[in-house]
C-alpha cells in the first residue's frame, strides 16, 4: 500500500524515535478510519527502526483474542531480544499474571498484582537501556484488558526511557479509558490518518496497475473508494485479476470480489450498531427514515453515519456508489436482509411514497402479508410500463400473482404479465398460456383478458386452442358487458383481415350492443383503428376512417395505447397508399419503443417500417428495417407473424439482385400455420417475386396463384394488399403466354380503386408489355405518372426502364437516352443496381451537350412546361390534356420555343432536366 500521502506522519514518528534515542521517550497514538493505512504506517516505522538506530518490538491486537489475557503483552515479550535468564524470568511472570487475570472473579474485577505489572514492564524498560526500543502495537483497540493495563503503565514511565511506544486504533472502536489515559500524558502525541486525495489514489493505483490504467480509471476509483487506500487498492487488484482472464482491457471500472470482500471486512471491524446502521442504509438507499426503520434515536444514527462516512463509503447522505451498496447488501444475512426490506416496505407505504419504491422493497422482503401489497404492486407495474421499465413491471406483477389469493384476480394479473412480457419477447409468456386457458375453462378469465389469450395463441400458431377460446367467448357474449362486446367486435374485424379462417368463430353482436360498445372510450381507439384496416382490405379505403386513425396516432404516445392500435392504424395508412405519412409516424413510434427498451414493440414497428419502405421503393431502407425486426427478437419468437418482416427482406434483397441471400432466408423452415394468416400471403408473394427474378417461372406462378386463391377465399382480393394478378401476368409473359398474361393484367387493373396510384402504375407498366409497340410509350408514361404520385421509386425505375426499351424499339433513340439518364439515377437511388448497370451504357451515350442556361432562360414558364413534356416524348394532344390547354396553344408554344432555341424539330429539344424537370415522363 506504500506510504502515499503519509510522509508527514512518518517524519513525525521518526522525530519521536530520534528523541527517544536521546533519552526523551515518547508515546504516539495513531488513529483513523478503517483501511486508511495505519498498519502500513506502523510496519514502515518498524522496518525503518534499525536505520534510525533503534530496535522494533511489535504486537497486534485481534478481535478474536480480546479475551485472551496478556495476549498482546506476551507478543511484545516474545518479540524482544532478551537474554536466556531474562526470558525465563519474563515467562514466569507471564504465567503468574495469567493465573491471576483468569481467576474466578468477573472480568470487571479481574486484576493482577501491581508488582507483577511493574516486573513485566521493567523487562522492556531494562532492554531499552541496552538498545532504544520502538514498541509498536497495531489495532490496540482489540487488546485484552490486562495487556492494556501493562501498556498504560509502560507509557507513563516511557518519558525518561529510550522508548517510543506507538499504538494504532480505529476511530470509535477502542477503549476510551486507555486512550484518555494516554492523551493526558505530556509526552503523548496524537495523529489521525485521513483518506487519500484524488492524486493520492492515482499514485497508489499507478504503482499497482501501471500509469495507463491509472490515468483512465483513477477518477472512478477515487469516486468509488472515497480515498480509502485499502478499498482503492482492492479495486486495482480486481482490475489486475480481470486482465489475467480477459483478452482485452476493461472499458469501465471492474468491481470484483476483492472490493466486495474489503467492504464487508470493513463492516466486520465496526461495532454491531455501526453495522446495523450500515445495513439499514443499504436497504433504504438514503438516510431519510433510517432511525424509524431501525428504531434507534436519530442522534445515534447520525453518529454511526459519521463513522461509516469516515471510512469513505458515504456521500451526500447515502453510499457513494451503487457498487458499495451492493457489497453491503451481499454481506448481510438473508433473513436479516429480508426482514429489513419488509420493514422498509411498510415504512415507504405508510409514508405515502411512490408505489415503485414500495414495490422494489417488497421484491426483497420476506413474510409480507398485508391487504395493500397486491394493489400496490399492480399500480407500480402500470407506472413502470408507462416509463418503459418492462422488466421491473414483470417482476412486480409476478410477485402480485404469488401474493394474490383471489382466483379471478390472479388470472387478471397473469394476463397483465403476458401483456408486459410480450413487450420484451413474444415467446416469453408462452409458459403462461396453458394456465390462462385452464382459467378460461374454469370461468375466471373473461372479456378483454380472454381476447388477449386468444391473440397470444394465434401468434404462436395454436389455432385450435385459440378457436376454443373464441367460441367460449362467443357463447358468453349475451351476458357480457359493453366493453367485452366491443372487444368481440374488434376481435372479429381483426381476425377478418389477419386470421380470416377464424373470423367465423366470433359472432356478430346485436346492433344495439355494437352501438353501445362504440361509445365506450376504453376501446374506441382499438375499434376505429381495426375498422380502418378492415375497410382498406375488404371494401377499399375510406378517407374519413384514415383521417381518424391519423389523428389517433398524432395525438398520443406509444405508452398511451396498445400496440395493436398503432399497428392497425399504420397498416391501414400504408395499404391505403398514405405511405409518406405512415413512415413519419412509424419512425416516431419506433424511436419511442427503442427509448423505452421494449424490444418486441421495436421489432414489430420495424417490420411495418420495412413494409412501408417496400411500397416506397427504397430497398436499402427496407432491408435495414427488416433486419432490425428479425434481429431485435429472434425468428423463433415471431410466431406466424414472421412472414411480415421475412417477406420484406426477401423482396428487398431480390430487387437489389442479392438472390443468394434471399434464397438463404427462404430455405429457413416456417410454421405451416402461417399460411392461414395475412402474413402468409406476404411470404408467398415474396417467394414468388424471388422465383420470378430467378427465372423459376412455374414456381413463381404457383406462389402467385396460391396467394390469389387465399385472398379470394378470404375476401381480401385487393391489389392494395398484394398485386398478385399483376405479378402472375408478368410470369405468364416471361413464359410466353401473352393472352393469359393480358387476362391477369386486365383483372388487376379492373380491381384497382381510382386513387390506387401504385397499383395502377404497376398494372399499366405490364399493360404496355402486352400492347402494340406504338402504344407502349403512352401507357408507360401514364404508369410513371401514377408511380410518381405513389412515391414508389423502385416500380418507377422499372417503368422508366421499360420506357427506354419502348423508345428504342420505335427508333426514338434520343428520347430513349433522355429517359435512360433519369431511369439510371432512380435505379441507383432505390437500390436496383442490376437495372442501373443495364442502363449505364445508354445513359452515358444519352447525354448531349447541354444548352447554355441563358438560352433556356429566354423561354417563358409556359413554354418550358410544354417543351419539357415534348422532350419527354409526349404528343401534342397528350401535352394539351395534361396542361389543360388546346392543341393549337401547344403548337404555338413549340413554334416559339424552336425559334428561341434555334432548332428546327422536336428531336433537337434539350433534355428534360434542362427545363428544371418541370414535367417528368
Amino acid at each position: 500500500m506504500a506510504l502515499i500521502e503519509r510522509q508527514e506522519e512518518m517524519a513525525c514518528l521518526e522525530s519521536l524515535v530520534a528523541n527517544a534515542i536521546l533519552g526523551r521517550g515518547r508515546v504516539a497514538l495513531v488513529g483513523g478510519p478503517i483501511g486508511t493505512g495505519k498498519s502500513a504506517l506502523l510496519r514502515a516505522l518498524s522496518e525503518q527502526a534499525i536505520e534510525l538506530g533503534a530496535l522494533a518490538v511489535t504486537a497486534s491486537g485481534s478481535r478474536l483474542e480480546r479475551h485472551l489475557q496478556l495476549g498482546v503483552l506476551r507478543q511484545l515479550i516474545q518479540d524482544a531480544p532478551l537474554t536466556r535468564e531474562e526470558r525465563e524470568q519474563a515467562d514466569t511472570l507471564l504465567e503468574e499474571a495469567t493465573r491471576t487475570a483468569t481467576g474466578s472473579r468477573p472480568d470487571s474485577e479481574r486484576l493482577i498484582d501491581a508488582q507483577i505489572v511493574h516486573a513485566l514492564v521493567t523487562v522492556l524498560l531494562d532492554l531499552s537501556e541496552r538498545c532504544p526500543l520502538v514498541i509498536v502495537v497495531d489495532d490496540v483497540h482489540h487488546t485484552d484488558r490486562t495487556s492494556l493495563l501493562c501498556l498504560s503503565y509502560l507509557a507513563r514511565r516511557a518519558k525518561n526511557a529510550r522508548i517510543v511506544a506507538v499504538f494504532s486504533h480505529d476511530d470509535r472502536d477502542g477503549d476510551d479509558h486507555f486512550e484518555a489515559d494516554l492523551l493526558r500524558l505530556p509526552h503523548c502525541s496524537r495523529m489521525r490518518l485521513a483518506p487519500l486525495s484524488r492524486k493520492g489514489v492515482a499514485a497508489l493505483v499507478a504503482a499497482q496497475v501501471g500509469l495507463g490504467a491509472a490515468e483512465r480509471f483513477a477518477e472512478d476509483w477515487y469516486a468509488i473508494s472515497g480515498g480509502n487506500p485499502w478499498l482503492a487498492g482492492e479495486l486495482a487488484a480486481d482490475h489486475r485479476q480481470f486482465l489475467h482472464t480477459a483478452e482485452d482491457p476493461p472499458r469501465e471500472v471492474v468491481v470484483g470480489e476483492r472490493f466486495v470482500r474489503a467492504i464487508q471486512e470493513c463492516l466486520r471491524r465496526c461495532s454491531s450498531q455501526t453495522v446495523r446502521v450500515a445495513h439499514g442504509l443499504a436497504v433504504l438507499g438514503d438516510a431519510d427514515g433510517l432511525d424509524e426503520l431501525l428504531a434507534l434515536p436519530s442522534i445515534t444514527v447520525e453518529r454511526e453515519l459519521i463513522t461509516i462516512g469516515a471510512v469513505g463509503l458515504l456521500k451526500a447522505g447515502g453510499y457513494r456508489h451503487e457498487a458499495v451498496r451492493r457489497a453491503v447488501l451481499s454481506g448481510m444475512d438473508p433473513d436479516e436482509r429480508g426482514e429489513l426490506y419488509r420493514r422498509a416496505a411498510e415504512l415507504a407505504y405508510t409514508r405515502g411514497m411512490s408505489p415503485c419504491v414500495v414495490a422494489d422493497r417488497l421484491l426483497q422482503a420476506t413474510g409480507m402479508e398485508a391487504p395493500w401489497v397486491v394493489p400496490t404492486l399492480e399500480e407500480a407495474a402500470l407506472i413502470a410500463l408507462r416509463k418503459g421499465e418492462v422488466e421491473s413491471a414483470v417482476a412486480y406483477l409476478k410477485m402480485a400473482w404469488r401474493e394474490c389469493t383471489d382466483e379471478r384476480h390472479r388470472t387478471k394479473i397473469m394476463t397483465m404479465i403476458v401483456r408486459a412480457e410480450w413487450r420484451i419477447n413474444p415467446a416469453a409468456p408462452t409458459g403462461h398460456l396453458d394456465r390462462l386457458a385452464e382459467a378460461m375453462h374454469r370461468g375466471s378469465l373473461r372479456g378483454s383478458d380472454a381476447v388477449v389469450l386468444a391473440r397470444a395463441l394465434l401468434w404462436h400458431g395454436r389455432f385450435d386452442d385459440a378457436r376454443d377460446v373464441l367460441e367460449q367467448l362467443n357463447r358468453e357474449a349475451a351476458a357480457s358487458d359493453h366493453d367485452t362486446l366491443a372487444e368481440l367486435v374488434v376481435a372479429r374485424l381483426w381476425l377478418r383481415v389477419t386470421h380470416p379462417p377464424l373470423a367465423a368463430h366470433v359472432g356478430h353482436p346485436p346492433r344495439e350492443h355494437i352501438l353501445a360498445s362504440m361509445m365506450s372510450t376504453a376501446v374506441s381507439r382499438r375499434l376505429e383503428s381495426t375498422l380502418a384496416l378492415a375497410e382498406v382490405l375488404t371494401r377499399g379505403p375510406r378517407a374519413h376512417s384514415l383521417d381518424t386513425v391519423e389523428r389517433i396516432l398524432e395525438g398520443a404516445g406509444l405508452d398511451e395505447m396498445s400496440l395493436d392500435v398503432v399497428e392497425n392504424s399504420l397498416l391501414a395508412l400504408t395499404y391505403a397508399g398514405r405511405c409518406e405519412r405512415a413512415a413519419s409516424l412509424c419512425d416516431v413510434f419506433g424511436a419511442e419503443a427503442a427509448a423505452r427498451r421494449a424490444p418486441s414493440r421495436q421489432a414489430r414497428l420495424a417490420a411495418i417500417r420495412a413494409e412501408i419502405a417496400i411500397r416506397q421503393g427504397d430497398m436499402h431502407l427496407a432491408e435495414r428495417h427488416a433486419r432490425v425486426a428479425l434481429d431485435t427478437i429472434p425468428m423463433s419468437s415471431w410466431g406466424v407473424a414472421v412472414g411480415g418482416p421475412l417477406a420484406s427482406l426477401v423482396i428487398a434483397l431480390t430487387a437489389m439482385g442479392r438472390h443468394d441471400a434471399a434464397r438463404e432466408l427462404l430455405d429457413r423452415p416456417v410454421d405451416e400455420a402461417m399460411f392461414q394468416t395475412r402474413y402468409g400471403l406476404h411470404y408467398l408473394y415474396a417467394r414468388g417475386r424471388h422465383n420470378l427474378a430467378g427465372e423459376s417461372f412455374r414456381l413463381a406462378m404457383h406462389d402467385f396463384l396460391r396467394c390469389g386463391e387465399l385472398m379470394t377465399a378470404w375476401g381480401l382480393n385487393t391489389p392494395a394488399l398484394i398485386p398478385w394478378q399483376a405479378d402472375a401476368g408478368e410470369a405468364c409473359l416471361r413464359m410466353g403466354q401473352a393472352e393469359e398474361a393480358a387476362r391477369f393484367i386486365d383483372a388487376h387493373l379492373n380491381a384497382c380503386a381510382p386513387d390506387a396510384h401504385r397499383s395502377r402504375g404497376i398494372g399499366l407498366r405490364l399493360k404496355a408489355a402486352v400492347s402494340e409497340p406504338s402504344r407502349r410509350p403512352a401507357l408507360l408514361r401514364q404508369a410513371t405518372e401514377y408511380l410518381q404520385l405513389a412515391g414508389d421509386k423502385y416500380e418507377l425505375t422499372r417503368a422508366l426502364f421499360d420506357l427506354v426499351e419502348a423508345y428504342d424499339a420505335l427508333g426514338e433513340y434520343r428520347r430513349a437516352r433522355t429517359v435512360a439518364g433519369r431511369a439510371q439515377a432512380a435505379a441507383w437511388k432505390c437500390g436496383a443496381e442490376s437495372i442501373a448497370e443495364a442502363l449505364s451504357r445508354a445513359a452515358d451515350a444519352a447525354t448531349p451537350s447541354p444548352l447554355p442556361d441563358k438560352l433556356i432562360d429566354v423561354l417563358s414558364s409556359a413554354e418550358r412546361r410544354v417543351a419539357a413534356l415534348a422532350a419527354a416524348g409526349y404528343t401534342n394532344r397528350e401535352i394539351a390534356a395534361k396542361l389543360y390547354i388546346t392543341v393549337s396553344t401547344v403548337e404555338q408554344h413549340l413554334t416559339r420555343t424552336y425559334r428561341k432555341l434555334n432548332i428546327s424539330r422536336r428531336a433537337d429539344l434539350p433534355l428534360v432536366v434542362e427545363f428544371d424537370d418541370r414535367a417528368r415522363p
